[in-house]
């Protein structure tokens, strides 16, 4: 089983130790000692699509470029053929321009708006699910192998998570080798930064596995399938909405995958049992925690 031991083996890898991104703080600990820590910076980025204002969100501020065409094109207000002229990114105003051939009006849309369950306030337009009745995912095949070996990797990479917290990191994967590792302070944001790199790449979906630390809520799953990517992962658990969606667009979604254990609520069909769990190094479990059945 092919291994990836070195972040350079990633197209794009966390950058922990990127000073803009965190900021020291002196605090106190529980014995009441003078402790220095590095915390997660929050930045406002606005994002416009030509001349319109779509959304202001809270980012980490790294990639904002990909996080605002990520976040035009899961929201639908970017299609596969818009022909994008240009993308301005102004650092001292914290704004992100994107500039399409076509004109665009979307005073409609953005009056429908609704917050969701994610963390920083994620935003989702209320007729979101309308851009999911044309979607059909590729049924292409997932070892289970791969699945093990791409969990073992990501949890050992060098991350921001691990270096600061209060963060969450999404991972665009194919076969056994992670590609692509964005971090923000709300997933939906990570996901966007991912989408944004697809497009601007022109990389194709349908051999694709996106791996997310965060919970499986109907947003993830909702972006997932909008981009394409046929299978969703994550350590974390479901929400009952997102397993609804996810059933009806015939993702496949993993949760709860720890060790050697993993929950699959959706897409079955996708899944090659290749790997023996019990050859699968585990993970304790959690004292006075009931497993679950």
């Amino acid at each position: 089983m092919a291994r990836i031991d070195d972040i350079s083996d990633y197209l794009i890898a966390p950058d922990p130790g990127a000073k803009r991104l965190t900021r020291a703080v002196t605090g106190t600990d529980h014995n009441g000692a003078s402790i220095d820590l590095n915390v997660v910076e929050e930045r406002p980025l606005t994002i416009y699509l030509n001349s319109q204002e779509i959304v202001t969100a809270m980012t980490i501020g790294d990639y904002p470029v990909y996080l605002a065409l990520g976040f035009l094109r899961n929201q639908g207000m970017l299609h596969a053929g818009d022909i994008i002229k240009g993308v301005d990114y102004d650092e001292e105003l914290e704004t992100v321009v994107v500039r399409t051939e076509a004109q665009t009006t979307y005073e409609d849309k953005l009056r429908k708006k609704t917050r969701t369950s994610g963390c920083a306030v994620g935003t989702v337009f209320g007729d979101m699910m309308e851009g999911l009745q044309g979607v059909t995912l590729p049924d292409v095949h997932v070892r289970t192998s791969d699945l093990y070996a791409l969990a073992a990797i990501i949890n050992r990479t060098p991350s921001l998570y691990l270096e600061a917290g209060a963060i969450h990191g999404t991972v665009l994967c194919q076969g056994n080798r992670p590609l692509v590792y964005m971090e923000d302070v709300g997933r939906h944001n990570a996901v966007d930064k991912i989408a944004g790199w697809m497009l601007s790449e022109g990389v194709t979906a349908a051999d694709k596995i996106l791996y997310t630390t965060g919970r499986l809520t109907s947003e993830m799953v909702i972006k997932t399938a909008m981009m394409g990517i046929p299978m969703l992962a994550s350590r974390s658990g479901f929400t009952a909405w997102g397993v609804e969606i996810a059933q009806q667009v015939g993702l496949t979604l993993i949760g709860r995958m720890k060790g050697q254990r993993f929950v699959c609520l959706s897409g079955e069909h996708r899944l090659i049992r290749d790997a023996d769990p019990a050859q699968i190094a585990d993970e304790p479990r959690k004292s006075g925690r009931k497993a679950s059945t």
